[in-house]
């Protein structure tokens, strides 16, 4: 099962996400082959235009350190295989820092095993929260009960088994 974030413009929070759910991203959040294998068309792809600079930038000054030291072509290989591995780990935390950065919201998390289904989750999910939300509003505030749990007079500050503080084990 993967674990999916549900992001949403910033007109999204506190609002009622029917209107348009087109708009909603579902990021995955776990290990991304396609952004391993092709990282600069992945970058590409999915509009990170700071990340692709940065990795341009990385993979440049890389080169350029380890022709200057010496390093053969195993080495040079290595050390971009280990870049491209780091961004696949991360694609999915740059595609949520992107999101940020254009000032949309993070509505949710969903474990699922594919985005449809996550999708399914979270529209169930927030359906039966407007719901619950909609009944509350009709009906009176509930009024406040009385703890069971902890007796009128009891001490507020006591850590641990003992009712009181300073009793006797």
């Amino acid at each position: 099962m993967a674990v999916y974030t549900v992001h949403g413009p910033a007109s999204y929070y506190g609002s009622d996400v029917r209107t348009a759910p087109d708009q909603l991203v579902f990021v995955r959040d776990g290990f991304y082959v396609w952004a391993f294998v092709g990282t600069f068309l992945w970058l590409l792809w999915h509009r990170l235009w700071l990340a692709l600079i940065g990795y341009i930038a990385l993979i440049i000054v890389a080169e350029i350190a380890m022709s200057a030291a010496g390093f053969g072509s195993g080495s040079r290989f290595l050390v971009m295989a280990v870049i491209a591995l780091l961004l696949g780990l991360e694609a999915g935390s740059l595609r949520r820092w992107k999101l940020s950065r254009r000032k949309w919201r993070q509505l949710d998390i969903v474990v699922a095993d594919s985005e449809e289904a996550a999708e399914r989750r979270f529209f169930e999910r927030w359906n039966a929260k407007t719901a619950r939300d909609n009944s509350r509003s009709a009906a009176p505030p509930p009024l406040p009960r009385a703890s069971i749990a902890q007796p009128q007079n009891a001490p507020q500050n006591v850590l641990g088994l003992f009712p009181e503080p300073g009793a006797s084990r």
